[in-house]
């Protein structure tokens, strides 16, 4: 008897590689990676001067202090105090939503209308063929009704 030989980690890591959805994966990473750029700079360029009409144009200037005295330094290090940054909560919950609403309202929405219609196109034509099916269904139900009475009525002629 011969032991079946099971595949090297090599075979099974490149069929790995090939499936499908690791590419779909890798693709949306880089995507997903160059959005990020451009939500970032609307956050910035848009987002944050709207917010400095009322204050500060940088979100992350937006703090409050748990233990005075608070400070800071440049570099984001705390010297003293604990600060509660919330202004980069806010401009980090704010590039959030603006990705998520761009996703949804510019690739999701989109895309499950154009599925939904593709599935009506579908089951319309599925519908159209059953019909057609059921119809020729119901002539030839009529033609063999209709030799079977001429036979029948051929027979009682003789």
């Amino acid at each position: 008897m011969s032991a079946k030989k099971e595949p090297s980690v090599w075979n099974g890591f490149k069929a790995f590689l090939m499936r499908g959805n690791v590419v779909d994966l890798a693709v949306a990473v880089v995507i997903g990676a160059a959005f990020t750029n451009i939500v970032n700079a609307v956050v910035k360029g848009i987002i944050n001067p709207l917010v400095g009409a009322i204050g500060t144009q940088n979100l992350d200037n937006y703090s409050s202090c748990l233990k005075d005295p608070c400070q800071v330094g440049a570099d984001g290090t705390v010297k003293s105090g604990v600060p509660i940054l919330w202004g980069s909560v806010l401009g980090a919950t704010l590039t959030f939503v603006i990705t998520a609403a761009v996703v949804y309202f510019l690739m999701v929405l989109p895309m499950s209308k154009y599925l939904a219609r593709q599935a009506a196109r579908k089951a319309a034509r599925e519908g159209t063929k059953e019909v057609i099916e059921v119809s020729e269904l119901e002539v030839l139900k009529e033609i063999r009704d209709a030799l079977v009475a001429q036979r029948g009525s051929g027979h009682d002629e003789r």
